[in-house]
């Protein structure tokens, strides 16, 4: 087994970090002892089952069944996007709808231009990276456009009052919302390497992947990172905001 990657006993030893972590929340009487146990638990038996699947995943299908996985992960981000913004009518369909179109735009053109392989090895974490930064430019998306209706409710309806439609109302709203959504990728893509170095570049370098090899794929990651949010996040605004409004271009949100 290569140094680089922990045997079984160096996770066990790991589990120190969780003991550390319980300590001092106990101590400092934070009230989330049961929390990190449970969340501790939690994390290691999902990543062993994911394994397995993955495992099983890898020797027995190809292209199909990392497609089918990547679309039950767009299926739970959607769910986990459209939950964080309660309150917009169909917000789950929305969310949802938004995810696998930036998923779909992102991952798609990766694999189109040859960007990464068609392998399940390769499509299912790529995959699973695509999915989580469209499910971030959905989420908060959606959930400016919420609290955006709630604190503006009075400039939208002065300016439906002027006979404006309800989007051309809700627009300025939905400027506001789309900037808050990608402003974190945006400056996440400005940082990168000199503030952090992102988890797929710390993966290949601990795998012994040259440091330029590295780096060239972090590059392509966080340029799908950033297309995959803005693709998301402007979808879930425009359908979110034909949502909003009722035929006779009256607020419902």
């Amino acid at each position: 087994m290569s140094p680089s990657v922990p045997s079984w006993y160096g996770v066990a030893a790991s589990v120190l970090l969780v003991g550390i972590a319980f300590f001092l929340v106990l101590r400092e009487r934070l009230g989330l002892g049961r929390e990190v146990l449970v969340a501790s638990a939690r994390a290691a038996v999902q990543l062993v089952a994911v394994g397995g699947l993955l495992l099983i995943l890898f020797r027995h299908t190809g292209l199909p069944g990392a497609l089918a996985w990547v679309t039950a992960m767009v299926l739970l981000a959607g769910r986990v996007a459209g939950g964080r913004a309660r309150g917009l009518p169909h917000v789950m369909r929305v969310a949802t709808l938004a995810v696998a179109t930036g998923t779909a735009a992102t991952l798609g053109l990766l694999l189109a231009a040859q960007v990464i392989d068609t392998s399940g090895r390769v499509v299912v974490p790529v995959g699973g990276m695509v999915v989580t930064g469209a499910m971030q430019g959905a989420s908060m998306t959606l959930q400016r456009m919420r609290d955006e209706a709630i604190t503006g409710r009075r400039a939208v309806e002065a300016r439906l009052a002027l006979g404006l439609a309800g989007s051309v109302a809700f627009a300025p709203h939905l400027r506001t919302s789309l900037r808050a959504a990608l402003i974190p990728a945006i400056d996440g893509t400005k940082v990168v390497g000199l503030i952090s170095l992102p988890g797929a570049t710390v993966g290949l370098l601990l795998a012994g992947v040259n440091p330029l090899t590295a780096i060239r794929y972090q590059v392509v990651v966080m340029y799908m990172l950033l297309g995959a949010a803005a693709v998301a996040g402007v979808v879930a605004g425009r359908l979110a905001l034909r949502t909003m409004f009722d035929d006779a271009h009256r607020l419902v949100a």
